[in-house]
């Protein structure tokens, strides 16, 4: 300010002026968010769980994500051969016979539809960090 006195008009009240913390930036994410791997990657996908809250797509194994979402069943046991502690989800375009059952033995935490709402494998993301084993209902049971 320049040394002067504000003046307001009548029926005004004062603003606040700017300070430091207003002008940082504010990462909205929880202190732990869930760190996920997206093999191969993909952008559109990475977005839309970006935007979940407690969620974070990190670029490689590194990062020590807590789940993975890969394409191909054999991809499961690359995962895990790295990251022991890592639920790996498949991720498919339709149901195919046996791709479920293939899945889980390769040790995967279970399968969903690429396609489907991305609440739904937000979900599935939470429940598969949490122990339980995700297969989505339009594939069947494995």
């Amino acid at each position: 300010m320049n040394g002067r006195p504000r003046v307001l008009r009548p029926g005004r009240r004062p603003r606040p002026y700017p300070s430091r913390v207003d002008e940082m930036p504010v990462d909205h994410r929880p202190a732990r968010s869930l760190r996920v791997l997206l093999d191969p990657p993909d952008p559109a996908l990475a977005l839309l769980l970006g935007l979940q809250p407690d969620i974070e797509v990190v670029r490689d194994l590194a990062a020590r994500p807590v789940a993975a979402l890969v394409e191909e069943v054999a991809s499961v046991a690359a995962v895990l051969a790295d990251e022991p502690e890592c639920r790996v989800l498949v991720l498919t375009g339709s149901a195919h016979p046996g791709l479920a059952a293939a899945a889980l033995a390769a040790g995967a935490a279970g399968l969903v539809l690429r396609d489907g709402p991305i609440d739904d494998l937000a979900d599935a993301i939470r429940r598969a960090w949490q122990g339980e084993t995700v297969v989505d209902p339009a594939l069947g049971a494995p």
